[in-house]
């Protein structure tokens, strides 16, 4: 039996001509795509990140700032108004009056603030050339993808159950989510998260191509989209 014949007559494949099932399935192999992202390319992902971690910084201090007033209105039987208290709907106090606000016994901004910190360390090694290890990026991967899911589930919650938006809190859920795809797209990138099979090469041309963008533009919009359509011109 020739091997290298065609895989639509059964034949095996010879390995060293493995490349013409990915050619007919439109999924040929780029060597360049199995090494480490170029400097350039990785730069301007953790320029992103660093961007991001910034705001969610500067937010998570907001928020713990205004988590004062909060504590010492709870501790006198008082309610708190806050510079982000606009009416009804666009309330920091009442988000932060409920128990989703202190889920650990503290304001959930103090681990913003840890997180945030961290991922700026991160961004600013990265744009100065420095590649992790794979041990360390899905480390971090899996503890910022812990983070995003408690960022949507705190959006949830006050979206559905408290009845009441914080901009600084949607700001944060905007910005961890900014931040997951930025780490998503260098560990695609660099082979750290490999989709099973064919799909593998597939996803790191996908992230290699910016296409990825879209994907994160388009959720952020529908964000936006769903807030909206629920509250409307009651927002302003």
């Amino acid at each position: 039996m020739d091997a290298t014949r065609s895989v639509h007559d059964g034949d095996v494949v010879d390995p060293e001509h493995d490349d013409v099932l990915d050619d007919e399935l439109g999924l040929p192999e780029d060597p360049d795509l199995l090494e480490p992202a170029p400097p350039a390319w990785r730069r301007r992902t953790a320029i992103e990140m660093l961007v991001s971690g910034l705001i969610g910084l500067y937010t998570s201090f907001v928020l713990s700032y205004e988590a004062i007033p909060i504590a010492v209105a709870k501790a006198t039987s008082t309610t708190a108004t806050l510079s982000c208290d606009l009416n009804s709907v666009i309330s920091c106090g009442k988000v932060g009056a409920s128990w989703q606000a202190e889920l650990f016994g503290f304001p959930n901004a103090f681990l913003g603030i840890a997180a945030e910190a961290i991922v700026i360390t991160v961004a600013v090694a990265m744009i100065g050339g420095v590649v992790f290890p794979r041990w360390f990026m899905l480390s971090a991967q899996a503890v910022y993808t812990a983070g995003l899911v408690f960022a949507w589930w705190l959006f949830q919650q006050s979206f559905f159950v408290i009845g009441a938006l914080c901009p600084w809190c949607l700001l944060i859920t905007a910005t961890t989510t900014l931040v997951w795809a930025g780490l998503t797209r260098v560990n695609v990138r660099d082979g750290h998260l490999n989709l099973p099979g064919r799909a593998g090469p597939w996803g790191r041309r996908f992230v290699a191509s910016g296409n990825d963008w879209f994907v994160t533009v388009a959720v952020l919009v529908l964000f936006v989209a769903v807030v909206f359509a629920k509250y409307g011109w009651t927002l302003l």
